[in-house]
């Protein structure tokens, strides 16, 4: 068993330079993700001189963890979304999901990327509840669904329905295609922390650890924005986690499929040589059910084990656009990273080289969101910094874990099977939470706002920045 996602074995062909001297662009991105490097594909053949920059490697976040879908048969999103919205909207939301997967593919074909690009059909089923308010939606909005009674592989399900014009691709294999195709007129710069966003006149100075980055524009797209300021992503939406298995298996069924009934079932097939079934379970809001044991407990047989988590927004709709004067943000994709990380990169260019696009205002990042949907966002960050701070030594984790105080400060402590202890603050820089053991993927998580750290305290995933090794000084 391996504790890493299966597309994050293929390699980049690529490596970005650090930063080593202060420079100044057009346009600075922030995030070597779906949304960033979209963003710069799009970007390329303009006359804008532009940059990418990442604080780890490109692709090794939460586009790294996907299960690699490209389909707008996304559970019952219609439904759910029209209770926050009128027709017209939700069909909006419908008509980019089918035009932004024309695009990727036309992208694919016209430059020859080998992605496994393969076309499915997608199923929405259920084995309890009801898909009829999502079937008459679908119906309204002529989408020609076919009902059916049970998946290809011959699982039952008590109602269901498919597309047949839905893909699956490997989303790392087609991002470093892209990545190779532009790298020649854009600047991408890996291991480089953009710590500070300040605005002075007309420009915005982003400060790394050694430099700074001086442009007229700003892309935010990283998964979870790092500032509070002026944005307030923690009222506006919280965090789900995901649990995703790949397992060699000796069919090669071509569907991908997502259950509307809990707990929640996500699943594809992925062909290179071996086929391998992706299976996604226990998806659930971050700030409870941390028992990363028992969470895996479903996939322990399987080959590969990872998790991935999502910004789910209070009205279900992603936030793409501006948040302040040329200051762009692309997040909160409500667990279609693929689709909505794709969008995201192809109206940000446009905004950016005054294009028109129909989507602007459906996506709107300053649009107005009624306060009923507040509670929940509220609630799940509270709960967890209060929780993490009453009880530190959770009941499910093993005696390899231990918090104390070192040096007057609280430290956090792994120890490994050769008896080494790995030891960190216990406190994510990013707003204070206490910190929760990952014992599967060994990892130390913040439970409020998803950031992650390695073992010894290395920043793996924002919205922090720093690290939070231990210095026994």
């Amino acid at each position: 068993m391996k504790n890493i996602s299966i597309w994050s074995e293929v390699e980049s062909g690529f490596k970005g330079l650090k930063l080593d001297k202060n420079k100044e662009y057009d346009v600075v991105i922030v995030g070597g993700g779906i949304t960033g490097i979209s963003t710069l594909y799009h970007l390329s053949n303009s006359n804008l001189k532009v940059c990418l920059v990442e604080k780890n490697n490109i692709c090794e976040g939460v586009t790294s963890r996907t299960t690699g879908k490209l389909t707008y048969l996304q559970d019952n999103i219609y439904s759910r979304l029209s209770k926050y919205h009128d027709f017209d909207k939700v069909k909006l939301y419908l008509d980019s999901q089918k035009e932004v997967i024309e695009r990727v593919v036309k992208i694919i074909k016209d430059n020859d990327i080998d992605c496994n690009l393969d076309k499915v059909r997608s199923y929405v089923f259920t084995n309890d509840d009801s898909l009829d308010d999502e079937i008459g939606l679908l119906k309204k909005m002529d989408v020609k669904i076919k009902k059916d009674d049970e998946l290809p592989d011959g699982k039952s399900i008590k109602q269901g329905y498919y597309v047949s014009d839905t893909y699956v691709f490997h989303p790392l294999k087609y991002l470093y295609s892209l990545v190779n195709i532009i790298r020649d007129k854009v600047d991408i710069y890996e291991n480089t922390k953009i710590v500070s966003i300040d605005k002075l006149d007309d420009y915005y100075y982003l400060k790394s650890d050694d430099y700074i980055l001086k442009t007229k524009k700003v892309v935010i797209a990283v998964h979870y924005p790092y500032f509070l300021f002026p944005f307030l992503i923690p009222f506006k939406s919280y965090l789900e986690k995901s649990y995703i298995g790949a397992k060699r298996v000796d069919n090669d069924y071509h569907y991908s499929a997502i259950s509307i009934s809990k707990p929640i079932e996500s699943i594809r097939f992925y062909n290179d040589k071996k086929t391998y079934k992706l299976y996604l379970t226990n998806s659930h809001n971050y700030c409870v059910k941390n028992d990363e044991v028992k969470n895996f407990e479903e996939l322990k047989d399987y080959d590969y084990l990872w998790s991935n988590k999502d910004i789910i927004t209070n009205d279900l709709l992603p936030y793409i656009g501006l948040i302040d004067d040329n200051l762009y943000l692309g997040t909160g994709y409500n667990t279609w990273g693929m689709t909505n990380g794709s969008i995201a990169g192809i109206i940000i260019s446009d905004m950016i080289l005054n294009k028109k696009n129909k989507y602007v205002d459906l996506f709107n990042p300053k649009r107005k969101i009624k306060l009923s949907t507040f509670p929940i966002a509220l609630f799940s960050s509270a709960y967890s910094f209060i929780s993490t701070k009453i009880n530190k030594q959770k009941s499910w984790y093993s005696n390899r874990v231990k918090f104390e105080k070192r040096n007057g400060k609280n430290v956090a402590i792994y120890i490994d099977d050769d008896n080494k202890e790995h030891v960190v603050y216990n406190l994510c820089p990013h707003l204070k939470c206490s910190l929760i053991f990952n014992e599967i993927e060994k990892t130390w998580d913040c439970p409020c706002h998803g950031s992650r750290f390695s073992l010894d305290g290395d920043v793996i995933e924002g919205p922090s920045n720093y690290d939070i090794k231990y210095k026994d000084k």
